[in-house]
Order: C-alpha cells, then structure tokens, then sequence
C-alpha cells in the first residue's frame, strides 16, 4: 500500500448543513417493513377482548361460542396462558413507600379500566380473530368507578385497588429551605402577606388528558420457532423492553432478541412494556407459532397509554414591581388504573423546570399521585417539563394582570441574565448556558410585537367582534435524559448512558452501529453527518444500524431528547477511538512517529509536509494485514459509551398572536414566531421540521386534544371523529429562527429539540386567548380553548362583570377587573368558567 502524495482539499463540513433525510425515500415510498408488514410462515393473529366497563368484577368468561368459529386456533382467559400472574414492570419508584398494585397482562378477576384486556382471541386471519372475539361473552358485576382525583383521596372514596387501601400512589416532595438551595416558601408567603409592597397570587390550572396519537398504532409480532424467540414492535425502546420481558418473565435474555424495525411515531406514547407485547409472547410460546398483534386506531385511543392530566395549584409571593420571592407547587396527577413503566416519575421531571428561567429564592413543590379508573397515564412529548412550564408561563401572566406590568418586562426584571451563566437554580439544577435576551429580541423584532400592541388597542377601542390578543412563553427545559448519578437520585430504575459502536470496512465506508432507536427524528442522517466530519469520509458513505438488540445489543433507547446529546456523543467518542487506533498503523505506513502525524479531514498527514495517508487506506491495510507495526491488533474499529456528567438545557422564546371572535368563540391563529436555542445545530432542516412538528401538538393540546370521561369512566374520544387532531388547515405557517449558545456538557455543543417546540407552545396561545379576553373579564378557560368554552367564558364573564372601563382595555397586558389598584393582600382572584 502506497502513501498519498498531495492529499486533496477536505470535504466541507456536513456538521450545521441541511441534508435531506436519507431515511424518508423508503419512508414514503412505501418500501420500509412496519411490524405490521413482517410475514412469517404460519403466521397467527391476535384479538383482544377488552372490558366495557371501567371498573367491575369478573364473576365469569364463556369462551365456547368463539371457539366454534372456523378459522380460530384458540380463545384464552387470563389464567390459561398466566396473563393474570405476570406483573408489569413500572421502573421508577418514585418514593421507598410508593404503592404498585399489581398490573396484569390480561385481568382476571376485576378491570380496572375501560378498555382492559380479559380474554385473547388467536385465528388464522385478524378478520376472524376480531369476529370472535365478540362472541366472547363475560358477565360483569359493575363496580363504582373512581374519576375525580380529589374525590379520589377522600376518606371513604372507592379504592380502585383494594388490597393497597388507598388511591394515593406516592407523595414527592422538594423543598428548596430543606434542601439548603434556597430559602423557606412558607417563610416568603407569610413575610408578603404581611408586607405591603409584596402580593400573594394563588392560580388553579388544569393540564386535561392527552393521547399521543402516533401514526403508526402499535403492533407486535413475536416468533417462538427458532433458537432464539425473536420479537418485533413498534417500540421506542427496544433494548429496554428486552431486559424488561427477561426479568419479568423469567426468560434467558441470551435467548431473545427484540427488533424495532421503522416505527412511525412514538411521542413516549411507544415506550412501555405493554400488556399486548406480554400477552403475545405467552400465546406464541404456548403454541409453538408465530403470532401478529396489531391494534386498531381505536384501540389506540382506549388504551394506549394517556399524557399528562394534572391539576396544578401554584401559589407565589412577588414584590408589586414585579421580583418573585418565593412559588408553591401542588400538584395532583393522574396515574389512571396502574402504574406505567416510568409513569410515577414524570411529574417529578416537572419539578425541576416551574422555576423556569427565573431566580425564584424559595421554592416549594408537593406531588401527589393517585390512581384512578382510567387508562393510564405516562411519557408523553416533553413528559412532565411542558406541564411545568405551562404552569409558570401562565403564572407570569397572571402576575402581570394582577400588577399592571407589561408581561414581557415582567419576565425580564426575574430572568437569568447570560453573563450569570453557570447558574445553579432554587431547585437545585446547574444550567450551563444560555442568553435569553439574544433569543427573547430576535423573537420580538420577527414579531413586530409593538406594531401588534398597537393593533390591539386600535381593535379594544373601535370594540371589533375579532379580538386579537398576544401570549408569550420564554422557556428552558432540562433534557438529554441522563446523567446515571442523578437518575439514580431520583429512584430511575436504569442509567442515562448511551453506546456506539464504528467499524470500518475494508473500502473505507462506515457502519456505525447506535443505541438509539429512531421513529421519525431524523437519526440515521444527522448521525451520519456527525460521523462523516469527524472521520472526513462521504455522508453517503456512512450506514446507520439500529433498532436490533441482536446487532446493536447494547443500549437505552430514545426519549428525553437524549438521541442525539447523549448517543451523538457516544458516536464522536467512536469516532476519536477509531482515529487513535488508526494512528500507529499511519505512521508506520508513513515511516514517520505517531506524535508528528495530524489528522484532518479523513487523512494523517505528517507535520510540515504534504506526505498523507487516507483513513480510507489505513482501513484497507488493515483489512490486507500485510504490513502492519509489531503488537497492533490489525482492527481500527470502537466502541464508546458517553454517560454526560449534566443535561442540557434548550431554551427560546415563542410569540403568538391570535385572533378570537367573540360573536362565537372561534380561535385562529394570526402569527406564531419561535425562536429556539438547542445550541449546535448539526442539520437546520431537520431542526426546523422538529420544531415544527412540536409546534402541532402543543397547541393541540390548547386548542383543540382532549380525552374527556363520562361518569361511568367510558372514554368520551373513542375515535378521530372524537379526538380532535389539527390538520395543516387548522394551522399557519411558522416563523421560526434560532441562536446558538452551545453547551458545554458535550463536545459537540448540542442540546435536544425533539420536545421544545411542544413545551413551549401551549402556554404562549393560551395567554394569548386570555389575552385577547380578558376586558371582558374573563379570568381562565380550561384547555383545550374550543369555541364553545370561549363563547362560554365571555358571555358569563359579561354577565356577571360587565365589559369595564377603556383605561384599562387600553392597557396591553393588564386585563380588565385585574390592575394593581384591585389587588387584595391574599385574596386575589383566580379560577374556572
């Protein structure tokens, strides 16, 4: 092998260039192997009989009707395959005394929900599996079911489980006056009440039920025939969900092997260990034949997993010109009928983030969890940050109402300022970096945030049926789930650390094996551009592997935004291991020593000189193993594993503006501008498309989602007629930008974006609803913000309020009824309609 004489120019940098998705040409062509689409030999397939009733007693299951159709293989209870024995895992005990009912497969003795699965249907088609399913018949002995959260804790309530004698999950407390990072929030409430130049705010807001609605519904097909019992599923967490069947069935885990293959969709709503993928494993094994579970859109909604779901009672102490001095969090949230895989622990998350970006001395934040006759709830996009920032960015506008104070400014005068960067906050987190004015001016400018002041007013004063009103949400929010050593301060029942394996083939491409499960990131092109600049090859000559815990047997999965903070990192941890190990074998191709050579743009050259040699040619050597230094292994390839010592911490500032009619309540939306700093960006383009897709589903969620109960637990959004999804018509095109403080957790500098767009939204188009109501006198409207609860919130507020005075409708900001002159120390006024 000869050397390269004259190396020629590196290629450009791919790190911060838009590339189109290498994954979307078989994406939307049709040719990518959905779970769905797996054919075996001898394939069954799988129906669910599922329980009406959210709580009631099963006194008795007649199968025989179902086993007379043809075509149908077997028909199983709970107890015939062991469905009821098993316990699903829930891996984050949130507390020592936390309670964890038992979660079975199939129940076998009482639902606890609607929609919970009770018997199994196996048939040679899905068509006739489905079809029998329904002629399976189980009488029923309805129980009372248990809806309200706060009824739920009464004494006397309905217990939806019994032998644990209560509906409280877990209590999780932080107290910043305990934990020695601030001072006592009972000390600075009490202190405000007592001083006339401090107010005490008390605000009730509820975070309503949410599903996340994938677009691929959830599918498992599990083949017991071979060496290895071999499952596929639409899952987020392929790695997990393999150690998690071991342990929880007793199953040698060098036997099993768990593929995701292209999975559409996830949004956390993909990262259980579902009864579903238990319940077909057992039939599988129990028949000796592979068997296909593939759920109904339906299904989906019933009971796949639910999001958030809160009621959140937020209390602060804040000077008159505006300085907070200390914020109380009480929180109820929803588990449903039982505990989820890290279910217990998302409001926690949430703990970190309702100090937000301010500098809040004292800080209080009480959780109570409690079960009720629902689906359960878990992970949903943001898991736990989007409720906390909704909470605090609706409290700064209240703030603002109750003061007087121009809601932008208010945020200003508390915020962190960038030259106080690092800043370790009230509840106990250090931020590494950040500028929130460089984010927060270049939102306004984009914006025309004065020009749209001005048009409100001009709209308040000629009395316009269409009101326009402005909402604000300046966020940080702490993700790249990881480090270990805090997850495991915090009870999590895995680590935070992420693997990549590189090898290099002979030919000088690249395969690069990840920990990380994509459904719809992006991952196999922005890795392959990481990869591609750190060895100076082609991207087109770098292969992403994933998704196969057979080839890629060592990882945590995705969620968190961790894929690219914590596993990209993994992969330049490689890449530099790759490097090092290609170094001795240049040099000596080289005739030169290891400490003149200087790699650059995939080639090490010797200092001074134009002598090179590619790592394209190292590769071959050592695949020819000729010629190569005494006691070198002839092998360039590497493993790393990047466990980060910190998260990281996006941040932006996103204005909207809306218009609301109030003759009918409608909201449309007139403006939206975000401005976004997830640090590096390694491909703008899918950045964008990340923001934007986040951007859909929080303000979903305040406009249009919702999984509303009846008061027999039957879930009210059964389908998409129901459950109201947007469409692009329901939207508007978005402005968004970006800045760029890079962190300083990881060498590349970046942060995570797959969740921000949905944290920070929701509550910049709610304070914008209120915004463009509150001269009425409207003082809250329950999300989701539907026309009729708008209409409804205005025509009450009129009737018992009345429209008010112009000083204050001109006021931007301000709100009617609610100026500094109204406010009464300890009574000022919140609430519903």
């Amino acid at each position: 092998m000869t050397t390269t004489e004259n190396p020629t120019n590196a290629p450009a940098p791919e790190i911060g260039r838009d590339r189109r998705r290498k994954e979307d040409r078989r994406l939307i062509t049709g040719r990518t192997r959905w779970t769905d689409n797996q054919a075996i030999t001898g394939l069954l397939h799988l129906s669910i009989v599922r329980s009406p009733f959210a709580h009631a007693e099963i006194q008795g299951i007649d199968t025989s009707a179902a086993k007379q159709v043809p075509g149908v293989v077997g028909v199983y209870t709970a107890a015939d395959i062991g469905a009821d024995a098993v316990q699903l895992p829930c891996a984050w005990p949130i507390t020592k005394d936390m309670k964890a009912p038992q979660r079975p497969a199939l129940a076998g003795s009482r639902v606890n929900f609607a929609g919970e699965g009770v018997a199994v249907v196996v048939a040679r088609s899905a068509a006739i599996a489905k079809d029998a399913a329904e002629l399976v018949e189980v009488d029923y002995a309805e129980l009372e079911p248990v809806l309200d959260m706060e009824d739920a804790l009464k004494d006397g309530a309905t217990l939806v489980h019994p032998e644990i004698g209560t509906n409280a999950n877990a209590q999780w407390v932080f107290d910043s006056g305990e934990a020695g990072s601030g001072g006592s929030v009972a000390e600075a409430l009490s202190a405000a009440e007592k001083d006339d130049d401090q107010v005490v705010i008390h605000r009730r807001f509820r975070q309503q039920r949410l599903v996340p609605v994938f677009m691929e519904p959830r599918s498992t097909v599990v083949d017991p025939t071979g060496e290895q019992l071999v499952m596929w599923s639409s899952t987020q967490v392929p790695h997990i969900l393999k150690t998690m069947l071991a342990l929880t069935l007793g199953l040698p885990e060098n036997k099993l092997r768990v593929i995701a293959p292209d999975v559409g969709g996830g949004f956390g709503g993909k990262i259980a260990v579902a009864p579903e993928e238990v319940v077909t494993l057992l039939v599988a094994r129990k028949l000796g034949k592979p068997v296909k579970w593939t759920e109904t859109r339906s299904e989906s909604l019933l009971t796949a997993h639910h999001g958030r779901d809160q009621i959140q009672d937020l209390t602060i102490a804040v000077t008159k010109d505006g300085i907070i001095k200390g914020l109380d969090v009480k929180l109820l949230a929803d588990m449903g009928a039982y505990l989820g895989l890290v279910g217990p622990g998302v409001p926690i998350l949430g703990a970190f983030m309702f100090n937000a970006i301010y500098k809040i001395p004292a800080y209080r934040f009480d959780c109570t969890n409690v079960f009720t006759t629902k689906t359960l709830t878990d992970a949903y996009r943001g898991a736990g940050r989007p409720e906390a920032t909704f909470g605090i960015e609706r409290m700064m506008d209240e703030v603002a109402v109750e003061l007087g104070i121009e809601p932008m400014e208010l945020r200003r005068k508390n915020w962190i300022k960038h030259e106080e960067f690092p800043y370790t906050t009230v509840s106990t987190l250090t931020y590494d970096t950040g500028n929130y004015e460089a984010a927060t001016d270049q939102a306004l400018q984009m914006f025309d945030y004065d020009g749209l002041r001005r048009e409100q007013q001009e709209r308040r004063q000629r009395g316009d049926v269409k009101q326009l009103g402005i909402g604000i949400s300046t966020f940080t929010e702490m993700c790249g789930l990881a480090p270990s050593r805090v997850l495991g301060s915090l009870d999590y029942g895995a680590g935070g650390w992420e693997t990549a394996s590189i090898r290099m083939l002979p030919t000088g491409k690249a395969e690069v094996v990840v920990g990380v499960s994509p459904h719809g990131q992006g991952h196999e092109t922005a890795f392959s551009q990481i990869v591609a600049d750190k060895l100076g090859i082609a991207f087109e000559d770098v292969e992403i592997l994933h998704g196969d815990t057979q080839s890629s047997y060592r990882g945590l999965d995705t969620y968190g935004s961790r894929s690219l903070a914590v596993g990209g990192i993994a992969m330049v941890k490689a890449a530099e291991k790759v490097i090092e190990k290609a170094k001795p074998i240049a040099a000596h191709m080289l005739e030169a020593s290891e400490d003149d050579l200087e790699f650059t743009g995939g080639k090490f050259t010797v200092k001074g000189t134009d002598k090179g040699v590619g790592i394209a040619d190292v590769a071959l050597a050592v695949f020819a193993a000729h010629d190569y230094p005494e006691g070198i292994e002839p092998d360039i390839d590497a493993h790393a594993t990047f466990d980060p010592e910190n998260f990281s911490f996006p941040h932006g500032t996103h204005l909207c503006a809306v218009e609301v009619d109030t003759e009918t309540g409608f909201v449309h939306l007139h403006k939206y501008v975000c401005v976004d700093d997830v640090g590096t960006v390694i491909n703008p383009l899918i950045v964008e498309g990340q923001v934007h897709g986040g951007l859909a589903q929080g303000i979903a969620q305040a406009l249009f989602e919702e999984a509303p109960y009846d008061e027999s637990g039957t879930l009210l959004s059964g389908t998409l007629v129901d459950y109201t999804l947007p469409s692009a018509a329901d939207l508007i095109s978005f402005d968004t930008a970006n800045t760029a403080t890079p962190s300083t957790t990881n060498p590349l500098g970046v942060k995570g974006v797959g969740e921000a767009g949905t944290i920070a939204s929701t509550p910049a188009v709610v304070n914008a609803v209120l915004d463009a109501v509150r001269q009425y006198g409207v003082k809250d409207i329950d999300m989701p913000t539907t026309p009729f609860r708008v209409w409804t919130a205005i025509n009450s507020a009129k009737g018992t309020a009345g429209r008010g005075d112009e000083a204050d409708v001109a006021s931007p900001g301000a709100g009617l009824g609610s100026t500094a002159s109204d406010i009464s120390k300890g009574d000022t006024q919140g609430g519903h309609l």
